[in-house]
């Protein structure tokens, strides 16, 4: 049997185990989804949303990219930031890198990586951002472990700056923004303690998009 054929006794073998642990599981699960978080996080294969947070299917809503980018011009991730928020009111959104990721790394390299060019630019701003304190880290790896925890920061920072998030914190108090960290040789969640309130009031003289006009 072909690896992809197993999949289809997975997913019955998968059925079965919920509904012994729950007889009514699909049938909760096909109600209306009310999650409590956004996880935004890397496309990497090692790194599934629910399982690295002990969650079950309908507790998260999950975007997932090449090295969780927030970029303002991609209507994916502003289209779900904004579902999330304005529809599903969802009262986190998790930014999550990992260690070892190769879309921090590949940010690193001066190379040619063709459409993934203006994609990784978003990265290397990141670096720009913080080069003084990047390229005082003599350690290689060190510097490169560093450059995901910053990159995990500034897309956190570029999801605070959605109208739809100030607008919402603004009238309920939610949602909440975090910066977290996977680290595959452990399977432990750093929580990069953002100040999500700080880093709101910081740069609201600037991206304030909670008025009317």
């Amino acid at each position: 049997m072909t690896r992809y054929n197993r999949i289809f006794d997975n997913n019955k073998q998968w059925v079965a185990s919920m509904k012994e642990k729950d007889a009514d599981f699909f049938e909760k699960l096909a109600k209306d989804q009310t999650p409590d978080f956004l996880y935004i996080g890397c496309s990497d294969s090692r790194v599934p949303a629910n399982e690295i947070m002990g969650l079950e299917p309908g507790d998260v809503f999950v975007h997932r990219n090449v090295a969780n980018v927030v970029a303002s011009i991609d209507l994916n991730v502003m289209s779900v930031i904004n579902y999330a928020v304005a529809h599903l009111k969802v009262k986190h959104i998790i930014v999550c890198g990992h260690y070892n990721c190769g879309g921090v790394r590949a940010a690193m390299l001066p190379r040619d990586m063709g459409i993934l060019n203006p994609w990784l630019r978003n990265i290397r701003d990141v670096y720009r951002l913080h080069q003084e304190e990047l390229d005082g880290i003599t350690d290689e790896h060190a510097r490169y472990n560093r450059l995901v925890e910053l990159n995990v920061q500034e897309q956190a920072v570029n999801v605070i700056k959605t109208a739809v998030v100030q607008k919402s914190y603004l009238n309920n108090q939610y949602p909440t923004v975090h910066g977290w960290v996977f680290d595959l040789k452990t399977g432990l969640l750093k929580d990069l303690n953002l100040d999500f309130a700080e880093i709101l009031k910081n740069i609201q003289k600037i991206y304030d998009l909670t008025g009317d006009a």
